[in-house]
């Protein structure tokens, strides 16, 4: 049971990861988590933990679309430029793994949705200056949305560790 519970808090810790990185499962895989916990243990003790996860799974994934919408907004992107900052985002990440397998993903994470968003602006606007000004936009809106999912990651992690840890660590033969 115990190896369970260091195996979930592993998961979770890639959740917390995934809160940030796009492409890897953030807030939910923590909540999904929390929920075999819970079922291991009839859900004892985990009112708090998985109400948090559920709150903050609905809260931050609201506020990355918003925070995304508004940067493109206040940028004057139109849909082809967030068409263009998901497809950039896609093959950035797995267009760049067969030729930089260690560094490819990452660096197309961060290059992919800026030229994705510049491009389809410009396919949309034919003006260079507003297309790159619109893909900024779209960029800086997603990562505060992603800044905002990883604070309430972290936050849904320490809260299932504060109310868990204890009664795993209590445990007679646990060790």
């Amino acid at each position: 049971m115990v190896y369970l519970y260091w195996i979930l808090v592993a998961v979770m810790l890639v959740g917390v990861i995934g809160s940030f990185a796009p492409a890897i499962p953030g807030i939910g895989l923590i909540a999904l988590a929390i929920a075999v916990w819970g079922l291991v243990n009839g859900f004892t003790g985990l009112g708090i933990p998985l109400t948090v996860a559920v709150v903050c799974l609905l809260v931050g994934t609201g506020v990355d679309f918003l925070a995304t919408y508004l940067g493109a907004k206040k940028a004057g992107a139109s849909k082809w430029g967030q068409i263009g900052a998901v497809v950039g985002l896609l093959l950035g990440v797995f267009g760049l793994l067969p030729a930089l397998p260690f560094g490819g993903p990452f660096l197309g994470l961060l290059i992919g949705p800026i030229a994705g968003a510049i491009l389809g602006e410009f396919l949309f606007r034919k003006d260079l200056w507003l297309a790159i000004k619109a893909g900024l936009g779209i960029v800086v809106g997603s990562l505060i949305g992603r800044l905002v999912q990883f604070i309430l990651a972290i936050a849904t992690f320490a809260v299932f560790l504060w109310m868990t840890l204890p009664t795993v660590t209590a445990v007679p033969g646990a060790a």
